[in-house]
């Protein structure tokens, strides 16, 4: 089951004294990604090499190290940690030591494993739309069902006759659910998948 990040983190290390900092994000677009990195990189430092995973969209850079030192070693341990919708930054400021390129591998994506181990975590859940109207009376009761089945409400159209909403349920929770409103309502309620 992949998992996203619940929020920013941070990472430091000293490596043969080189300077790494690590830096990770939940995204939900290529756009997201590339605000992170603008908004982190740090342009005087000698590489701000980076890596982000949003489904089967992905991308790398090495910037300026050797190629396929850094980028894919980052996206390497964001796949090894189970993650999707991440962006990962990891800075260097050079301290005159040669790495060599394992070293410089095993740094950035060390770098970057680390810091995903210590990020909390959300579980991701694929949902599908499924609708449903409801009564005035009803919909704080039909909105913390569906909460407290991990579920969303993408949309609330009111009417004449109540409430329409437009919800994302996860698949195994959808009967759950149809049964809760069922009861819920006499009935009345049906989910349309």
């Amino acid at each position: 089951m992949p998992f996203t990040l619940s929020g920013f983190c941070e990472y430091r290390e000293e490596i043969r004294k080189s300077r790494f900092i690590t830096f990770a994000a939940p995204i939900s677009s290529p756009a997201d990604a590339q605000a992170f990195l603008e908004q982190h990189s740090d342009l005087n430092a000698s590489h701000n090499c980076w890596a982000w995973k949003l489904g089967d969209q992905y991308r790398s850079n090495d910037d300026g190290e050797p190629g396929g030192t850094a980028g894919r070693p980052i996206l390497a341990a964001i796949e090894a940690q189970d993650c999707d919708q991440v962006a990962v930054l990891v800075i260097r400021w050079y301290g005159g030591i040669q790495l060599g390129t394992g070293g410089l591998a095993r740094a950035y994506g060390g770098g970057a494993n680390k810091c995903l181990q210590a990020a909390p975590k959300v579980e991701l859940i694929s949902r599908v739309p499924v609708s449903c109207a409801c009564a005035f009376s009803e919909l704080a009761l039909v909105k913390l069902r569906v909460t407290e089945l991990g579920g969303l409400i993408v949309e609330e159209t009111f009417t004449a006759n109540g409430v329409e909403l437009q919800l994302a349920m996860g698949k195994a929770q959808i009967p759950a659910l149809q049964t809760q409103l069922a009861d819920l309502s006499r009935g009345r309620i049906v989910l349309q998948h």
